[in-house]
């Protein structure tokens, strides 16, 4: 019989809140493609 354990007694799992994360990152995601757009802006404005 193969030794088979459950995953949710894994050591290395960290209880986190996934739904913060996915907020988080997506934020900050969302910032830093807003701040390109910003430059993207200023550079076609810049060479016009």
């Amino acid at each position: 019989m193969d030794n088979v354990r459950d995953p949710r007694e894994h050591v290395n799992e960290e209880p986190r809140d996934d739904l913060s994360d996915v907020v988080t990152g997506f934020g900050g995601m969302l910032a830093f493609m807003v701040v390109v757009f910003a430059v993207c802006v200023i550079v076609k404005y810049a060479i016009t």
